[in-house]
C-alpha cells in the first residue's frame, strides 16, 4: 500500500459514538446513507458482524439505472471505537482496506475514516468525492428527527 493509493478523510458528527458506528453496521441505517451521490439509493446491504463476517453494499444510480456493488470481511470490530474490512469492487480483484477510527467528545464524534489499496490517484479523488457524498448522506441520517414526527 502506497500513500498515493490511499484516502484519508476525518469527519465530525453531531452523534455519540455508537450511533456513528451503528450506521456502518445495522443494515437498515446503511441502506439510508451509503450511496456515491446524494439522490442515488443503497438496494441491498448486508452485514454480518463479526471478524471473518461479511459486508455487502449495492448502490443503484437511478438516473442511468446502473448498480455498483462491492463487499468484504471484518478484520476488526470493536464497538463503538474502531472498526475495519477488507472491500473488493464487483467485476474487480483490487484488494482495498477500510479504516475507521471513532473518537467520541462530549456527544460529538469524529471520524478518522482511511480506504488504502485503491488502484491510483484518480481512484483516491473518485473515491474521495463519492465518500465525501456519503459522509453528507450519514451525516442527514443522523441528525435527529424534528419534534412530532
Amino acid at each position: 500500500m502506497t500513500e498515493n493509493t490511499t484516502l484519508r478523510m476525518e469527519r465530525t458528527f453531531e452523534a455519540p459514538a455508537q450511533a456513528v458506528f451503528d450506521a456502518w453496521t445495522s443494515e437498515e441505517v446503511i441502506r439510508r446513507w451509503w450511496h456515491a451521490e446524494h439522490d442515488w439509493e443503497t438496494t441491498e446491504a448486508e452485514v454480518d458482524l463479526r471478524v471473518g463476517g461479511a459486508v455487502r453494499v449495492v448502490m443503484r444510480n437511478p438516473h442511468e439505472d446502473i448498480e455498483y456493488g462491492g463487499g468484504g470481511r471484518y478484520t476488526e470490530i470493536e464497538p463503538p471505537t474502531r472498526l475495519a474490512f477488507s472491500w473488493i469492487w464487483d467485476g474487480d480483484t483490487t484488494r482495498q482496506l477500510i479504516e475507521l477510527d471513532f473518537e467520541e467528545t462530549d456527544g460529538v464524534t469524529t471520524v478518522r475514516f482511511t480506504h488504502s489499496g485503491l488502484w491510483d490517484e484518480e481512484a483516491v479523488r473518485s473515491h474521495e468525492d463519492g465518500w465525501g457524498k456519503a459522509f453528507d448522506n450519514v451525516e442527514r441520517t443522523l441528525e435527529p428527527a424534528p419534534p412530532g414526527r
